[in-house]
């Protein structure tokens, strides 16, 4: 099963409430806001590395805390962010309908919790698929 992402709904919610289309868009924004995360952490973490260098004990400590901070925070946006913008593109590839070839304009049919799939219907066409994220 998916893992939640707090920025945005879930994918059966998303699309019963906004379509597919605008989830997809939120989840793509949502990771690349983590993306923008992991780099200001790579800044903080070369800004931290270079004030080791000088200073007080009391001071390196510091620095060296957040060093450690900073590269915990970043590999942990980093991760999220590979994560979201896979799981976006995997359903994205998915959304095409077999019959017409329309993307994106689905309509939520069935959902099946136990195996996380999604029965959707395409809104062009009235043929029906399943989403496997």
């Amino acid at each position: 099963m998916a893992k939640r992402n707090y920025l945005n709904r879930e994918l059966a919610e998303g699309i019963r409430k906004v379509g597919f289309r605008k989830w997809y868009e939120r989840e793509l924004l949502s990771s690349h806001a983590h993306m923008l995360l992991a780099l200001l952490c790579t800044i903080a973490l070369m800004a931290g590395l270079e004030l080791i260098q000088g200073g007080t004990v009391t001071e390196k400590l510091l620095n060296i805390g957040m060093v450690f901070v900073s590269g915990a925070i970043g590999l942990w946006a980093l991760r999220r962010y590979l994560y979201l913008l896979m799981h976006a593109e995997t359903l994205a590839d998915q959304a095409n309908c077999p019959s017409c070839k329309e993307y994106g304009r689905l309509t939520l049919v069935d959902e099946d919790r136990r195996n996380g799939q999604l029965r959707v219907r395409c809104r062009k066409c009235s043929n029906e698929w399943t989403l496997f994220p």
